[in-house]
Formats: C-alpha cells, structure tokens, sequence
C-alpha cells in the first residue's frame, strides 16, 4: 500500500466517523428536542384545568395537592391510580346533576375492589344512584363532589350490602352525615373506609350454555 493511498484512506475513515459523531449529536439534539416539548404532568394538569369551571378545578386541585400529579391527563379528566384506599380516581371537568341529598354537582369518582352480593343489587339501586356496582371487574364506585362524599357513599354501601342496614335506613344516616359534614364536623364514616377492602373481587362470570348441550 503507497503511503499516498493510506492517508487517503485514513482520511476516509476520519470523515466517515465524524459524520456518525454528527449524526448520533443530531439525533440526541432532536431526541432532548422532543423530551423538552412533552408535557410534563404537572404543566398538563395545570394547563388543562385552568380552563375548568370553577367547582371542578376546585375539586382537582384539592386531590392534587394530597395525592400528587395525576397518573393520566386528558383536557375533560384526571385519573389516578392506586391513590390512598383507592384503585382509581377521576376528577371530572363536566359535571352532573344530583339532589341527593341536597341538590349539588356529581364530578369526582372514585373505585375500590369490593364484590356486592346479587341480592343486593336492587337495595343498592335504591340506597344511591351513584354509586356504580362493576361484577366483571369486582368494583364499587361512587362519584360526588368530594372524597369525604364518596368515603361516605362507599362505606354506606358496606353497610347495605352486609345487611347492616336497609337502603332507607342508608339514605336517612346518609343525608344526617351529610349535614354534619356542612357544618364543619369530621364524622368518621366522611374520612376514611370503615372496613377493609377485600381482594379477589372480580367476577368473570361463565360460558353460556349451548342449546340442547
């Protein structure tokens, strides 16, 4: 090999890799680009319910400050996962109209693992129409316009569905708390789950049978 021919080629190899240098720098520089311009959680949740009326930004501002940023943003609901006691929470940006037990806003909904007798699902019906009974996945949920609502909604429903009391027995223990919670009081079925919440729950349910089988 001439010594003319090795510097050419040596000069090759030196153009070949700075041009890949170049390349790997171009891409991480387009690469940092797009990193830069996704929205972080915390910039989506702020953006997106600052244009939310004003009870529901509300709402959602409250569930951020005690549960940090939600795990999933869309510009009409946050969702958590797996926050506090619950499987999930979504803080709605529309709200629905509910009048008991006094007239307010249904906007914040909220699931746990629970597995409700079928017998009981007609008291439930009548105890409260938001409180939603899922078999397949073996949740319960209920939505209102706070957490302490919905602790309440959801350990009332226990207590129907464990027989412990009747639906209208819920719904007058349910409007009584409520008016405590207006007035400032803590009672301690608005704070927390009163019993622990079971596991295993869901319900797949079975294959229909075929006819003449």
């Amino acid at each position: 090999m001439t010594p003319s021919f090795r510097l050419s080629t040596l000069a090759c190899a030196s153009l070949i890799a700075l041009g890949a240098a170049g390349v790997s720098l171009a891409q991480d520089k387009s690469m940092a680009k797009s990193d830069a311009a996704m929205p972080k959680p915390a910039m989506a949740a702020d953006g997106v319910i600052a244009a939310w009326p004003a009870t529901p930004k509300e709402v959602a501002m409250k569930t951020i400050a005690k549960y940090g940023q939600p795990n999933e943003v869309t510009a009409t609901m946050l969702v958590w996962h797996d926050n506090g006691p619950w499987k999930k929470t979504v803080v709605f940006r529309e709200e629905f109209k509910h009048d008991f037990p006094v007239p307010h806003t249904d906007l914040m909904q909220q699931w746990i693992a629970y597995k409700v007798p079928l017998d009981k699902y007609d008291d439930m019906a009548q105890y409260d129409g938001s409180v939603v009974i899922e078999r397949t996945t073996g949740m319960i949920s209920a939505r209102c316009d706070k957490e302490e609502a919905n602790f309440l909604a959801i350990n009332l429903a226990h207590d129907v569905a464990t027989g412990k009391r009747t639906a209208t027995e819920a719904r007058a223990f349910y409007a009584d708390t409520v008016s405590k919670l207006m007035k400032g009081e803590k009672p301690p079925y608005t704070q927390s789950l009163q019993f622990r919440a079971p596991t295993g729950t869901a319900d797949p349910d079975m294959p229909a049978k075929r006819p003449n089988s």
